[in-house]
């Protein structure tokens, strides 16, 4: 089991960037797939991007339009969502996540069931 600790989260403004990290602790950290996830008020969790254990293999949902980046330090255990271009509707609370997979498909993504291990999250405000 991991336990996740995200931050880098704040107040930013519709165009600007914002750099989340994850931190991770506990054994199999090389064995986790990592997921960013993201609740927007009053809507439902969706996943936004995942990495596999290696960092070989990465996804994004369709709603990043190529404006975010996943990437991992498996020697610091750390993930890092770089987040660009931000408009409004990027708000919410980003959540960090840990499966006990190797690699990160479209599938993955899409089921939040399948990640055993969640941080906190922070929270991300785009506004003027």
């Amino acid at each position: 089991q991991l336990q996740l600790v995200e931050s880098g989260g704040g107040l930013v403004q519709p165009g600007g960037s914002a750099r989340l990290s994850c931190v991770a602790s506990g054994i199999g950290f090389n064995y986790f797939a990592i997921g960013w996830f993201r609740q927007a008020p009053g809507k439902e969790r969706e996943g936004v991007s995942c990495i596999s254990s290696s960092g070989d293999v990465t996804k994004y949902a369709d709603s990043t339009e190529g404006r975010f980046t996943i990437s991992r330090d498996n020697a610091e255990k750390t993930i890092y969502l770089q987040l660009d271009s931000l408009r409004p509707k990027g708000t919410g609370v980003y959540y960090c996540a840990g499966a006990y997979w190797t690699t990160c498909t479209s599938r993955l993504l899409s089921a939040s069931r399948f990640f055993s291990s969640w941080g906190q999250g922070t929270q991300v405000t785009v506004s003027s």
